[in-house]
């Protein structure tokens, strides 16, 4: 394994701390910018941090931003980023202290938790049982059931045989869900009898290969719904604070792309019983750090329990923002032991902050990866706005990886506030050389729907739809000002970076027509 190490030197940084450090050296077993954003964090508190790295990210951002770094395999995430015996040794090798997972790749395999604290050192989130007893979706079910806690009607049965059942319990529509895992892997709309056998092969096959369980189980589809998540951080002595709801209902292929706090569809009596049942859920297991609990929310105002996520979220810091909790920060102390003080378990959240993901995926085409360089790289500024990304101009995507760019996010007085400030940014933003997802964020700002604050999961597939948004095509004034700006992207294509979002080679940039759309129908 290549060992570096990058300046300024760890004394410098650790002067500037103005408490005890507590640990001596982290290593981040993740990549891009949550790798980024924990350097970062141990940077303030007088830790040294360490990043790992594939063969693919040997110039990688993330690597620059730590005071060490390590190589531990090739491109393919099996062999580096997923591979616990090269990321456990990595740690031995440098003199690690403790290890923070970030999110996505090994943060949730209570296996790797082990293997960390089985090689003595601290793991930086939630214990390994706490992750295995909800880690399975069947069994979290089972125990937050009896805890009071409700769950979405209707489960039937876990498919472990081959012979599907019969969903007259259920009814139609269903979802067909993998008990192990997430990210909307593993998951199946069923509508009529005959799409389940084929709906459970596939399914399971893709939960096999996400998971390595191909148990799935059926429930009831709750439609029209929201999807809200409750942040939550407990300490080792029993401290426990809910830093609030957090809406995360604009999603493609069951993944978000937009996260808000709080949610326009919370009021204060569901807000009391959602951060209840959180609370009742982390009672169930023996919880200490960050994690969130995921719940549905319908037209009525009636929540379900979806699952508990055991790790930090990609949409952490807007409740950061909110709150003023630096939450990553606050892993690494409770890691250390420390317990959380008094005016932290009762936070009172001010403002409104909003989360949109840039991706480098072709909103036109059902948000399909793209690959390429970013010839162009432009982050918007000023008062309220926060960048989080790993992106370094000029740097060609590595295509075995999560195409995220950046996350946006806002925060201001208020809902209003806030959108005006995402919409100012988002028209402040540049990516060139590759097809992002930028113009469906400035499109979707203005769409009445979310605008209003009454929108639901369905929002895209209903309103945006595979190929752009649904437009009505007699707006003769609509398609006047969109031949305008077709005219107008046409003769600055040739500049590079001229357009707010250059498009893929052959494919023209589109987020004027999002733009148009927007002030035809004001």
């Amino acid at each position: 394994m290549a060992i570096s190490r990058s300046e300024p030197t760890l004394s410098v940084r650790k002067d500037s701390s103005p408490r005890r450090p507590p640990f001596r050296r982290l290593l981040i077993a993740n990549r891009g910018e949550i790798a980024v954003r924990i350097a970062r964090a141990c940077r303030e508190l007088g830790v040294e941090s360490v990043a790992v790295y594939s063969d693919a990210d040997t110039d990688a951002m993330h690597v620059e931003a730590a005071d060490m770094s390590v190589g531990i395999g090739p491109r393919a995430a099996s062999d580096s980023y997923l591979n616990i015996p090269a990321i456990t040794a990595a740690a031995r090798q440098v003199g690690a202290d403790a290890v923070h997972p970030g999110y996505g790749f090994l943060s949730e395999n209570a296996g790797f938790a082990r293997a960390v604290e089985e090689a003595g050192l601290a793991w930086i989130g939630p214990p390994p049982a706490t992750q295995e007893a909800l880690g399975n979706k069947l069994a979290a079910r089972r125990s937050v059931t009896a805890a009071g806690v409700p769950v979405v009607p209707g489960l039937l049965v876990s498919l472990e045989d081959d012979e599907p059942p019969d969903l007259a319990d259920v009814g139609y529509p269903a979802m067909l869900k993998a008990a192990a895992g997430g990210g909307g892997r593993g998951m199946r709309r069923i509508n009529r009898a005959e799409d389940l056998p084929a709906a459970v092969e596939s399914a399971r096959r893709e939960a096999l290969a996400a998971f390595g369980d191909g148990t799935l189980y059926l429930e009831r589809l709750i439609s029209p719904a929201r999807h809200i998540e409750v942040q939550l951080l407990g300490d080792r002595n029993g401290g426990l604070a809910v830093l609030g709801e957090r809406d995360c209902s604009v999603q493609r292929r069951h993944q978000k792309l937009v996260e808000e706090t709080p949610s326009p569809a919370v009021t204060a009596e569901v807000r009391r019983a959602l951060f209840d049942s959180a609370r009742r859920v982390a009672a169930t297991v023996e919880f200490h750090n960050a994690a969130t609990v995921e719940f549905l929310l319908d037209g009525e105002g009636n929540h379900y329990f979806l699952e508990m996520n055991t790790r930090l979220q990609v949409e952490h810091g807007i409740t950061e923002l909110v709150t003023g909790i630096d939450i990553v920060a606050w892993q690494i102390r409770i890691a250390a032991g420390e317990s959380l003080p008094p005016e932290l378990l009762d936070p009172e959240p001010r403002g409104h902050a909003v989360e949109v993901r840039v991706y480098a995926e072709d909103p036109y085409a059902g948000f399909r990866p793209v690959a390429g360089a970013v010839t162009a790289w432009r982050l918007p500024a000023g008062p309220g706005v926060r960048i989080d990304h790993a992106v370094i101009p000029g740097a060609e995507l590595a295509p075995e990886y999560d195409p995220l760019l950046a996350k946006v996010m806002v925060h201001a007085a208020d809902r209003p506030a806030a959108l005006a400030r995402l919409r100012r940014a988002l028209d402040e933003m540049v990516v060139g050389g590759l097809q992002t997802d930028l113009g469906f964020h400035r499109w979707l700002v203005e769409e009445p729907g979310f605008a209003g604050g009454d929108y639901h999961t369905g929002l895209i597939p209903e309103r945006w739809g595979d190929a752009g948004p649904l437009l009505d095509a007699t707006d003769a004034s609509l398609a006047a000002l969109l031949a305008t700006r077709a005219r107008e992207t046409t003769s600055a294509a040739g500049a590079p970076g001229a357009t707010p979002q250059a498009g893929i080679p052959g494919k023209p940039d589109r987020s004027w027509a999002r733009q148009a759309r927007s002030e035809a129908l004001r």
